[in-house]
């Protein structure tokens, strides 16, 4: 007999809950837009560029892209400028933030399975939540296990193993959703868990590796048609 209290199901956030498609993009350049209105000397193009700089050298989760922007281009930093930035950024990503089509009745599904529901995330655990707050999802998730408080990102096997303690969960009896196949499916199985991919845009080569290797990872176009595996 099957313990259901060892079954949960791990999530993966962007790409595979919420569609994240452009609306970073479309954030970034909202922003850099009344900057430069506001005097950023640079015409929106140049300072697009800039930024995409220097999110590539500091990462996606660093927390102060616009400051550096400033100082990059003014020799300075702005706090008027730097507010504008941000507060356009975050207002403009959070209104175009929604969840996929099925997300809702998918998790609905699992949870009337008896699976217990958590999140795996390489990023910043606050921001994680929010986004499940802001879609009115939280409440189907127990935790939130993000590389910010493992000092791990995914695929490392550390995350998962600490995710599974946390939830008390089986790794045989287990399985991470995600949109990528290093960081989500091959991390997971390499915890002893299986995987579904959605949304991905997994190459015929990790196809192959994954028919010639045997491994417990799903493909399926996307998160609706999870209820057709498990």
């Amino acid at each position: 007999m099957i313990n259901n209290d060892e079954r949960v199901v791990f999530f993966d956030v962007d790409g595979t809950l919420l569609d994240t498609s452009d609306f970073a993009e479309t954030a970034r350049k909202a922003a850099i837009g009344l900057m430069v209105d506001n005097g950023l000397p640079l015409d929106k193009d140049e300072a697009y560029g800039v930024l995409k700089t220097i999110i590539r050298e500091k990462g996606s989760n660093y927390g102060k892209h616009f400051n550096v922007l400033t100082q990059v281009v003014l020799g300075h930093e702005d706090p008027m400028l730097v507010a504008l930035g941000m507060i356009t950024y975050h207002n403009v990503k959070m209104a175009l933030l929604r969840p996929f089509p099925d997300t809702i009745d998918t998790l609905i599904y699992l949870k009337s399975q008896g699976y217990r529901l958590a999140v795996i995330s390489n990023g910043i655990t606050i921001k994680q939540w929010e986004k499940l707050v802001r879609l009115n999802v939280h409440s189907f998730f127990d935790a939130v296990i993000t590389s910010e408080e493992v000092g791990k990102d995914k695929p490392n096997r550390l995350i998962y193993d600490v995710a599974l303690r946390k939830m008390n969960g089986n790794p045989e009896k287990s399985v991470m959703i995600g949109n990528k196949f290093k960081e989500d499916a091959l991390g997971a199985v390499n915890a002893g868990m299986s995987a579904i991919l959605v949304n991905s845009d997994i190459t015929e080569d990790d196809r192959d590796y994954i028919k010639q290797e045997k491994l417990d990872i799903a493909i399926v176009e996307n998160i609706g048609d999870v209820n057709t595996i498990l």
